[in-house]
C-alpha cells in the first residue's frame, strides 16, 4: 500500500490530487521551483522540497530532480500530474528504476501513445511528409505533450516555415521536446474524447464522452460531458475505438482518446497517456474519483467489470488570467480574492493574495456544475460564474459567462470555430453604467472628507466633486456633491454608502454594489474600474505608435532585418514575446517607419515596457 506520494507537478493539479491523498490517508509530498516556494500546492502538502539550479520555466522538466526529491522526502509513489513529464517514457523508467511506484501507464505504453506521430502510425494513419498547396490549412502539432502547446495553423504556404520553427521552440521550452508533424486541419469539427480508466487484471472502461469544443489557441476553454449531440451508433464507435487504442499498448491507469467529429465522422486524433484537466466532469457524471482509481489501480486493484452508470450532465470552465479581448494576452499580479458560490466545484492552484507569475500556465481555477440535465447544468454554472468574486488581474470570467449563455452553445451547435466567429461580439465592453458613481461614492467615504467633522459638506455653492476611470478601454467621468443630509448625484438616490458597499436607488429600484479596492483597481460587483489620477503624470505619456509589452516575458525574437528605420505594414510581425510557456507575437499598429527599436533577442521584460515606436505614414 502507498503511504506517501510525491506530485511531480504544482498548482491546481498538484492541490486536486493531494486532496483525495488526505482522504485516503496518504502522506503528501510537493516539489517547487523557487518562483513557487510559497504557491498553495507547497502550503497544502505534508511536505515540500526544493528543485534546485534550474530557471523557474524549466524546474518540472527535470526529471532527475523529482526521482531526488522523492527518494529524500521517503516517497513510496510519483503522481505526474498533467503536462510537464507526465507523458515521458524516461522519467516513468526512472522512477520505477528508483523503486518507486507510478501512478501511470507503463513506460511502452507512454511511447506508443505520447508522441502523437507513433500514435497515428498505430492507428493506421500517418502525418504529412510533404505539404502542397492542395493540402492547405494544415495543423502544425508538437510529438509530445497537450495543452494547445507547439500548434499552429497554417493557411498560406509561405507561412509554414515560421509556423514550424514557432512551435518547435514553444514544444521544446514547454515539454523538452521540440520535435512537430503536420497534418491535415479540419474546419469547424467538434472535439469529443473517451476518457478509459484500465487495470492490471485486463479490465478497461469506457467512461463515457466529452465535448471539448470550445477552444482558444487550440486549448480547451470549456468542457461537458456527455458530449451532447451524438448518434448512439456514433458514441457507440467512439467509445468501442478508445478501448480498442487502450488494449493495442497494454494500457494501465487513466487516459483519453481525443477525437475530431465532422460530417458524423470521427477522426483520431491522439492518446493523452495522462489524467486530462477536464477529468471533473466525467467524475461528476459517473460518481468516481478518478485520482483515487489512479493510485489503486497502480496498487494492483481490480475494477468492476463494468463502469459505473452515468447520471446527468457536469460542465467545467476553465478561468484564466488573460484578456480574451487582446489576443488572450496572459495577465500577471495579485489574485486578491477568489470566491465561487455553493453548489459548484472549485479546483484551484491558488489562495487568496498568491501572486500570478510569469513562468507558468495562466489558469487559475476550474469550475464545474452537474445537474440532472444539460440545460440546468449551464444555467448553474454560468449563474455562478456571474455571482464569483475575482479580484484581480484581468479575467475570462465575463467571456465564460456570455459562451455558455450563447444560443449556439445552449443548443449545442458549437465546434472549434467558436471563438473565430464569435469572440469580438464576446468580449464586447459591457460596463455597468452605475458602477462608475457607486466607486466615486464608496472613494469619498475613504478620503479626508469622510473623516471630517462635516463629511465634506460646505456651506458655500461649489463645483461638484469629480473621479475618473477606465473600464471597458472608455473613461468614464462621474459627479456627486457633498451636501448636509449627505452625499447626492443626479439621477439616483444614494441610500447608503460606505467603502464596502453603495446602495443606490434608480428609477424606484434598489441595487447593491459592493465595492473592493486595490491600489487603483476598484471592483465593483463584476465590473472592474481603473481610477485615473486627477492630474496625468507626462512621464507616463507614449509617443503616438510605441507599442508597449502586454505583459512580463523574454524577447525571443526580432522580426528578420528589423532596426530602426525599418519600414513595415500594419499587423506585421515585428517582434515575439515568451510568457508563461507561450509564444506571442506583437505586430506593427499601422503601415509606417520604426522610429525606435528599445529591446533586443533575450531581453527580460516587464509590462509596459517600450518596445518600439512605429510611425504611422
Amino acid at each position: 500500500m502507498i503511504g506517501t506520494l510525491l506530485v511531480a507537478n504544482r498548482g491546481e493539479i498538484a492541490c486536486r490530487v493531494f486532496r483525495t491523498c488526505r482522504e485516503a490517508g496518504i502522506r503528501t509530498v510537493a516539489v517547487h521551483s523557487d518562483a513557487d516556494e510559497n504557491a498553495l500546492h507547497t502550503r497544502v502538502a505534508d511536505i515540500a522540497v526544493r528543485l534546485p539550479g534550474s530557471a523557474p520555466a524549466d524546474t518540472y522538466l527535470r526529471a532527475d530532480l523529482i526521482v531526488k526529491a522523492a527518494v529524500a522526502a521517503g516517497a513510496d509513489a510519483v503522481h505526474p500530474g498533467y503536462g510537464f513529464l507526465s507523458e515521458n517514457a524516461g522519467f516513468a523508467r526512472a522512477v520505477l528504476a528508483a523503486g518507486l511506484v507510478w501512478i501511470g501507464p507503463p513506460p511502452e505504453a507512454i511511447e506508443a501513445m505520447a508522441s502523437k506521430t507513433r500514435a497515428k502510425q498505430l492507428m493506421g494513419l500517418a502525418p504529412l511528409e510533404e505539404v502542397r498547396e492542395s493540402d492547405l490549412p494544415v495543423l502544425v502539432k508538437a510529438a509530445a505533450g497537450g495543452g494547445g502547446r507547439g500548434m499552429r495553423v497554417v493557411r498560406r504556404l509561405e507561412d509554414l516555415d515560421t509556423a514550424l520553427e514557432g512551435a518547435r521552440a514553444e514544444a521544446a521550452s514547454a515539454f523538452g521536446d521540440g520535435e512537430v508533424f503536420v497534418e491535415p486541419y479540419v474546419e469547424n469539427g467538434r472535439h469529443v474524447e473517451v476518457q478509459v480508466l484500465a487495470d492490471t487484471h485486463g479490465t478497461v472502461w469506457a467512461l463515457g464522452t466529452r465535448d471539448c469544443s470550445l477552444q482558444r489557441r487550440h486549448q480547451k476553454v470549456i468542457e461537458e460531458a456527455p458530449a451532447p449531440g451524438l448518434s448512439a451508433a456514433l458514441d457507440d464507435e467512439l467509445r468501442t475505438l478508445a478501448v480498442r487504442a487502450a488494449r493495442a499498448v497494454a494500457y494501465v491507469g487513466a487516459g483519453t482518446v481525443e477525437f475530431l467529429v465532422a460530417d458524423g465522422r470521427a477522426h483520431f486524433l491522439e492518446m493523452n497517456t495522462r489524467l486530462q484537466v477536464e477529468h471533473p466532469v466525467t467524475e461528476a457524471v459517473f460518481g468516481v474519483d478518478l485520482v483515487a482509481e489512479q493510485i489503486r489501480v497502480a496498487e494492483g486493484g481490480a475494477l468492476a467489470p463494468e463502469p459505473p452508470p452515468a447520471r446527468g450532465h457536469a460542465i467545467e470552465a476553465r478561468l484564466y488570467a488573460e484578456d480574451p479581448a487582446t489576443d488572450w494576452t496572459p495577465q500577471t499580479g495579485t489574485l486578491h480574492r477568489l470566491a465561487v458560490p455553493d453548489g459548484v466545484r472549485l479546483d484551484t492552484g491558488y489562495g487568496d493574495g498568491d501572486e500570478i507569475g510569469v513562468h507558468y500556465d495562466p489558469m487559475l481555477a476550474k469550475v464545474v456544475a452537474h445537474a440532472p440535465t444539460r440545460a440546468e447544468a449551464v444555467r448553474r454554472l454560468a449563474g455562478a460564474l456571474e455571482r464569483a468574486t475575482v479580484h484581480g488581474p484581468v479575467t475570462n470570467r465575463d467571456l465564460l459567462v456570455r459562451s455558455l449563455r450563447h444560443e449556439e452553445f445552449t443548443s449545442a451547435r458549437m465546434d472549434t470555430g467558436f471563438y473565430d466567429r464569435h469572440l469580438a461580439g464576446l468580449t464586447a465592453a459591457a460596463v455597468d453604467p452605475h458602477a462608475p458613481l457607486a466607486a466615486a461614492l464608496a472613494d469619498a467615504h475613504t478620503g479626508p472628507g469622510a473623516r471630517s467633522r462635516f463629511g465634506g459638506w460646505r456651506n458655500l455653492p461649489s463645483q461638484p466633486q469629480t473621479r475618473r476611470y477606465t473600464a471597458g478601454g472608455e473613461e468614464h467621468e462621474v459627479y456627486y456633491r457633498h451636501t448636509r443630509t449627505g452625499v447626492t448625484a443626479e439621477g439616483v438616490q444614494v441610500v447608503h454608502a460606505d467603502p464596502a458597499l453603495v446602495v443606490l436607488e434608480i428609477d424606484g429600484v434598489r441595487r447593491r454594489f459592493e465595492i473592493a479596492q486595490y491600489g487603483d483597481r476598484v471592483h465593483v460587483n463584476d465590473t472592474t474600474l481603473t481610477a485615473l489620477p486627477r492630474f496625468p503624470d507626462p512621464v507616463t505619456q507614449r509617443a503616438p505608435g510605441s507599442l508597449l509589452a502586454p505583459m512580463p516575458g523574454t524577447v525571443v525574437k526580432l522580426a528578420e532585418g528589423l532596426i530602426t528605420g525599418s519600414s513595415v505594414r500594419a499587423g506585421e510581425p515585428l517582434l515575439w514575446l515568451e510568457a508563461m510557456k507561450m509564444q506571442h507575437v506583437i505586430s506593427a499598429p499601422a503601415t509606417g517607419t520604426v522610429t525606435s527599436l528599445q529591446v533586443t533577442t533575450g531581453q527580460q521584460i516587464q509590462v509596459g515596457t517600450l518596445l518600439a515606436v512605429v510611425q504611422e505614414l
